[in-house]
């Protein structure tokens, strides 16, 4: 149980901290419909997602490999990195955890004393408007795809490195601050749907864009080492 219990922590700290740096910041409303990015800033934004996980890699990496991220499992279990049995505990994980640091987000806003609002400023969830449903899908498709090749490769038998935390980690900060604006990042179904379920209506029922298009960019990632077109 011990790296499920640590998926579940560090999927909790990547929503709690991620969608902290949104929310906590004054930026309100959902990220990718418009919504002015200040005071924090894209960059900001994105430094706090992938720092998150850059940390989370040291600290949870020896226990499970740093997951947190039902997409990133998919990959691993499409690389032949990871058994079902396991891709189902790791999946189970990261939801109940990013569920929790949703919570834990949602009670710390709504003690603020001028007062908060959870359908106007929202909860850093994922959503897209000025983009068509296409342009969001195909964003998140190549971001996740992209992201998992990253991750994939530096953690291979031949291509592992001591700083493949750090990596990982930079590609996550591009990848939002790439797509912020389109859909607000997700490339991680589990961050998706912490901050949906507490927000409802559009939220969730965007949500499974966010579920489909992540899965199928790590799926696509995963077959190309697992056919060792990328392996090493």
């Amino acid at each position: 149980m011990n790296k499920y219990i640590a998926e579940a922590i560090g999927t909790g700290a990547l929503v709690f901290l991620g969608c902290g740096s949104v929310t906590f910041a004054g930026m309100g409303a959902v990220l990718g419909s418009g919504t002015p990015f200040a005071p924090l800033g894209v960059v900001a934004i994105a430094m706090a997602f992938g720092f998150t996980v850059t940390a989370m890699a040291y600290g949870i990496g020896p226990v499970s490999g740093c997951h947190v991220n039902p997409a990133v499992s998919v990959g691993a279990w499409a690389a032949g990195r990871l058994s079902t049995a396991d891709l189902i505990g790791y999946v189970i994980s990261q939801c109940i955890g990013a569920v929790i640091g949703a919570g834990v987000l949602y009670l710390i806003l709504s003690g603020h004393q001028g007062g908060w609002d959870l359908a106007k400023d929202g909860l850093g969830q994922n959503g897209w408007s000025e983009y068509s449903t296409t342009s969001a899908f195909i964003a998140e498709f190549v971001g996740t795809f992209l992201f998992l090749v990253v991750i994939l490769g530096s953690t291979s038998e031949k291509g592992a490195t001591t700083v493949a935390g750090v990596a990982i980690g930079v590609a996550l900060l591009v990848v939002h601050i790439n797509l912020i604006r389109v859909t607000g990042t997700s490339v991680n179904p589990a961050r998706s749907l912490g901050p949906a379920l507490f927000v409802g209506g559009k939220a969730l029922s965007q949500l499974w864009l966010f579920f489909v298009a992540p899965v199928l960019g790590a799926l696509a990632a995963g077959a190309l080492f697992r056919t060792k077109i990328l392996e090493p």
